[in-house]
């Protein structure tokens, strides 16, 4: 069975690791996780951002496909003005993806040349039991 990760205009997602613990619901811990990745991937630093991916998105993706991608997409949009979270929701089952633990979570984003963006970045809990994002898109 061949996993594809969630795609949109031609990105796909990246990570920033926030382990998890007890006490914590999952959907602090992937905002957290969720916007350190977005600071990378707002830094144009793809690299450390497919680095930092899920075990699951880098079987999916090289590290090559990730930063032409980002490349071609996130410098047309210009610098981050507002970035505000919508929604968060905890589900177990993700279209196209096996059966775990995800949190999804969209923002409302105001970039320098698009006044109204919605970012939807997909973070799940790897194997280690980090929170690790499995995919972004924008629309």
């Amino acid at each position: 069975m061949k996993i594809r990760p969630l795609v949109c205009v031609g990105i796909i997602a990246a990570v920033f690791a926030a382990p998890a613990r007890a006490a914590d619901k999952p959907e602090d811990l992937t905002q957290s996780a969720a916007e350190s990745w977005l600071q990378l991937t707002d830094a144009g630093n793809a690299g450390a951002s497919w680095d930092q991916a899920a075990k699951l998105f880098k079987s999916a993706v090289t590290k090559e496909q990730w930063t032409q991608a980002l490349a071609g997409v996130r410098p047309p949009l210009g610098k981050v003005i507002s970035r505000k979270v919508t929604s968060r929701q905890y589900s177990e089952k993700v279209p196209g993806f096996p059966d775990g633990k995800y949190v999804t979570i969209q923002y409302e984003t105001v970039f320098e040349k698009k006044a109204s963006a919605v970012e939807t970045i997909t973070p799940m809990l790897d194997p280690d039991g980090i929170w690790r994002v499995s995919g972004y898109y924008i629309r």
